[in-house]
């Protein structure tokens, strides 16, 4: 691979897809940000934590989180340019692929996109039809009058077991309409207009089984607010997207789906949020190898550029390597998501648990590397790499809430050998592999996962990392060559 091309996020995309949905939208979008967009988030990210103006002048609560002023210039470039509304006109496809570009610049910005998306998905697919036709459109505008969504399911006691920490409480009124009380922890993108929030109906069971998921708009049908921002998060990068403690108090909601089928809403939502993380780690590695590779083919040490010593060549070519495997394997998660993003639960299909388990595989795999990379770009750049007025040291702190958002490396081990234990989503896993995997590695790796799930609970459980560490692997290995089978078909028609 010609290095120089990770310089550009559109021109590795096209590299790895061979046509890119859109692409002449794509090159304005990433032209803009080079000439507008970069300088905005390298403001926003010095700023630190925005200030949040809580009253009026005559006294009332309207809670309005204040960004540098180009902020929202830039927020809605991505909006107004179709990074929501073409998942809908178009396909995911178009719309991943300007998330790319935008975590390449900017991985915070994405958050606020990734929850408008799931919102819109929600509500698409399980609001009540005059809850749909009042809210939906409003989110997939293509002007500045577009609505955000997000996603509130965290409390105080943590994400992963939310059977045992949701404490907020449902109240049904009339029809579709129930009140919420209770107090969200991490909520990112505070402030949207509309959110999709995890509750417990009165009467329902404990547990995740008695979740349920509701659509909580900002204000309150006599224009009042529904919720109030109890404190902004001061967090150590993704400061483009504002991350709040939420407190909900008879605010009305919503009901999406059914009650006793929340948890599967939840998980969909999380799901596809978690296709977002891969694509934005993966575009933040690439922009920490693109900072790495600018500066090590530049600075000279010891008679000659950095970049052609042998040690430091060879890093450069193992990281490229990673690079397009964990594109793959991310661009596997958005090809399968676009297949059953419509597909109602709970009664899911053979491929949605295909979907689930490669979606595991990549939050994992991309998260990490993305981690690793950072760090290593970081490590080129020796100790200018360590200075805030360059910038390479912006990346490693983003990687790190990308590897815990959506759930940390150990949650989706977990979650992932369950679906491959309770769903079959292994046999699934290798079927789907094997026209693109060396067949004795494959049967190997099929031996071991299932002596793997003969062991006792506490044992498997125990050595599950490293078996799924070598399952994410020949993922994406496998799924690299199955792109580029598909690469040359594109070039044969």
């Amino acid at each position: 691979m010609n290095l120089d091309i990770v310089q550009s996020p559109g021109t590795f995309l096209k590299h790895m897809l061979g046509h890119v949905p859109n692409e002449e939208v794509l090159h304005n979008y990433e032209s803009w940000w080079i000439s507008q967009g970069k300088d905005t988030s390298a403001a926003v990210d010095r700023a630190g934590t925005p200030w949040v103006k809580m009253f009026d002048q005559r006294g009332e609560r309207i809670d309005e989180i204040l960004f540098p002023p180009d902020y929202r210039k830039m927020l809605l470039k991505g909006y107004r340019t179709g990074v929501i509304w073409r998942a809908f006109e178009e396909s995911l496809a178009a719309s991943f692929v300007m998330g790319y570009v935008t975590s390449y610049f900017d991985p915070g910005l994405y958050c606020p996109y990734t929850v408008s998306l799931a919102t819109a998905a929600s509500v698409d697919k399980y609001a009540p039809a005059s809850v749909r036709e009042k809210y939906l459109q409003a989110l997939l505008q293509k002007d500045d009058s577009v609505w955000q969504g997000a996603t509130w399911m965290t409390e105080i006691g943590g994400g992963s077991d939310l059977g045992t920490h949701v404490g907020t409480a449902a109240t049904h009124v009339e029809g579709d309409r129930w009140h919420l009380n209770g107090d969200k922890y991490f909520c990112s993108n505070a402030g949207a207009e509309l959110a999709v929030v995890a509750a417990r109906p009165a009467d329902a069971p404990a547990g995740v089984r008695g979740l349920a998921l509701f659509l909580v708009p900002r204000q309150r049908q006599d224009g009042s607010l529904n919720y109030t921002l109890r404190r902004l998060k001061d967090k150590i990068a993704t400061r483009s997207v504002p991350t709040g403690e939420i407190e909900l108090r008879h605010s009305e909601g919503y009901l999406l789906g059914e009650a006793q089928n929340g948890i599967y809403l939840i998980l969909e939502v999380l799901n596809l949020s978690r296709v977002a993380n891969s694509i934005g780690s993966i575009a933040l590695a690439q922009r920490a190898f693109s900072d790495a590779y600018t500066f090590a083919r530049d600075r000279v040490a010891f008679g000659k550029p950095v970049l052609d010593q042998p040690l430091m060549r060879r890093q450069f070519e193992d990281r490229a390597a990673g690079l397009r495997s964990g594109f793959a394997l991310a661009w596997e998660t958005v090809q399968l998501a676009q297949e059953t993003w419509r597909e109602p639960g709970p009664r899911y299909s053979d491929r949605f648990h295909l979907f689930r388990i490669i979606t595991h595989l990549a939050k994992y795999w991309t998260a990490e590397f993305a981690v690793q990379t950072a760090k290593w770009a970081m490590e080129v750049n020796g100790g200018l790499g360590t200075l805030a007025e360059f910038g390479v040291e912006r990346w490693l702190r983003e990687a790190i809430i990308l590897d815990i958002w959506e759930g940390p490396p150990h949650r989706q081990i977990l979650d992932g050998m369950e679906v491959i234990e309770r769903k079959g989503a292994g046999g699934l896993l290798f079927d789907h592999l094997a026209p693109y995997a060396d067949e004795a590695e494959l049967t190997e790796l099929r031996a071991r996962v299932d002596s793997h799930l003969m062991l006792p609970h506490a044992e498997r459980e125990a050595n599950a990392e490293a078996v799924f560490c070598a399952l994410a692997d020949f993922t994406a290995k496998a799924l690299l060559v199955k792109l580029q089978h598909s690469q040359s078909e594109i070039v044969e028609m």
